[in-house]
């Protein structure tokens, strides 16, 4: 057992607005639009999780998204952006295991709001992006 009373797993805990902080979501948001597409177009080919990535990212635009899972998924692709890792990106064969964790437990939690429209546009997006370095 976890200790949580049913009606608290994580999933009511990340959804619930009270738990959420403003300002780390914001910031998290802005660091998320500013740099994911800049990010993703150094490492896809480098990444398994690029498509769970793209489509968590267009599900966190998506102003139809409950605001606590917004916040949840900004966290997970602020932290995939941001530098400062636990395991460093340039680490061969390691480098975004630390990263595929978190879209691996963000996705486990709130992973049900990811419509197949967030899939189906993340698939059309890194295809057209294949095709342009082609």
């Amino acid at each position: 057992m976890s200790g949580m009373e049913p009606e608290h797993n994580a999933a009511t805990v990340i959804e619930d607005p009270r738990i959420q902080l403003p300002a780390v979501a914001q910031r998290n948001e802005r660091i998320a639009r500013k740099g994911f597409w800049r990010k993703l177009a150094r490492v896809a080919g480098k990444i398994p999780f690029a498509e769970d990535a793209t489509a968590a990212y267009y599900c966190a635009v998506d102003p139809g998204t409950p605001m606590g899972v917004r916040a949840t998924l900004f966290a997970a692709i602020a932290y995939f952006i941001l530098p400062a890792d636990l395991i460093p990106d340039m680490v061969a064969a390691l480098g975004f295991s630390d990263d595929a964790t978190v879209f691996a437990t963000t996705l486990a939690v709130v992973g049900s709001h990811i419509k197949e429209h967030h899939r189906a546009r993340a698939q059309r997006t890194l295809q057209r992006s294949a095709a342009d370095e082609a």
